[in-house]
């Protein structure tokens, strides 16, 4: 399953360097990949494929992999299939942290949006996890996710407070905020491997000690571990990852839910194989919608999470109703 996944995630790749919203034919473009040398010399080709298309697509299999294995982990940790990366308000800090650079720093570049919004995100989960780890109940899923929100209402009240007085800064907070890859350079991704790749080995790290809390939290005592501690450990690799891609690409909904949906129904209980499947389906996704978004309505572009929205909240909502039947069915 996973060499198949590579596969298309390659594929993929190969078609997105192909395909574009620009004059440049798929043809020229290919001629370009395979060396011609009429079309390595051609200048328009060049800037379509290396500095536009090159970097947009190494972006989508970066933010699908951290939304994929940051999903994968939370939903483990906290035993909710349906939780998300929201829930440790990365996106809502993020969100405030841009609205802040912009408005009082006179944040205007790319980069600089960039780096505000990483920072925010990893600020807030911060907070998330101070507040998490205190008390009696530290590091239990519940306190997680009421801290999570919690701090997310707060700065989304913060964010329109903000927003409400500033016209020029609600226009650039509204195009960072659907979510898009459009004018992503390689040089924003640089700086954050190191930050993903540590998230990543994080993940990995924690694939057993959440194979034991699946067996409850005395289960996995009984087994030497501590809950408390891997759900610490667990959220602060989830907020590494999902304050990289939201970082990137803007706030991106349901694709940390939905991957780790569809690698728990293809590999049942297996954490290590749930975590690499989850991350390959999730950029595969990403980048299959990163390229639908440049010819759905062409030459504009549809924003990457409307795409995903539209098959996200359907999905969703069966998804709900298949485990509260389930449940039913079970208590019955």
């Amino acid at each position: 399953m996973s060499t198949g996944l590579v596969v298309l995630l390659l594929g993929l790749v190969l078609l997105s360097l192909l395909i574009g919203t620009g004059s440049s034919s798929v043809g020229s473009a290919w001629d370009f990949l395979t060396g011609d040398t009429a079309a390595r010399a051609d200048a328009q080709i060049r800037l379509a494929v290396m500095d536009v298309r090159l970097p947009r697509t190494l972006a989508a299999v970066l933010v699908g992999t951290c939304l994929g294995a940051a999903g994968c982990l939370l939903q483990a940790a906290t035993r909710n299939p349906l939780a998300e990366t929201g829930l440790l308000g990365v996106n809502s800090g993020a969100a405030f942290a841009v609205v802040l650079g912009l408005t009082f720093f006179g944040a205007d570049s790319p980069g600089e949006v960039l780096v505000w919004a990483l920072t925010g995100g990893m600020a807030a989960s911060a907070v998330v996890l101070l507040f998490a780890a205190s008390g009696r109940t530290a590091g239990s899923p519940l306190r997680l996710v009421l801290a999570g929100s919690a701090l997310s209402a707060t700065f989304h009240g913060c964010t329109s407070y903000v927003l409400l007085g500033t016209q020029s800064t609600f226009d650039t907070y509204r195009y960072w905020t659907i979510g898009s890859l459009a004018g992503v350079e390689v040089s924003d991704l640089v700086p954050l491997l190191p930050l993903v790749a540590i998230g990543l080995l994080t993940a990995l790290g924690c694939a057993r000690p959440l194979s034991a809390l699946a067996l409850g939290d005395d289960g996995a005592r009984s087994l030497g571990h501590h809950p408390g501690r891997i759900r610490l450990v667990v959220a602060g690799a989830v907020s590494l990852l999902a304050g990289c891609a939201v970082a990137v690409a803007g706030p991106i909904a349901f694709l940390g839910l939905l991957a780790p949906y569809a690698a728990r129904a293809l590999t049942g209980p297996r954490m290590t194989a749930q975590l690499v499947l989850s991350a390959l389906i999730a950029a595969n996704i990403m980048i299959l919608a990163d390229i639908l978004a440049r010819i759905v309505i062409r030459p504009w572009e549809t924003p990457v999470s409307v795409l995903l929205a539209f098959v996200g909240g359907p999905l969703l909502v069966w998804i709900a109703r298949s485990s509260r039947l389930s449940t039913a069915g079970a208590e019955a």
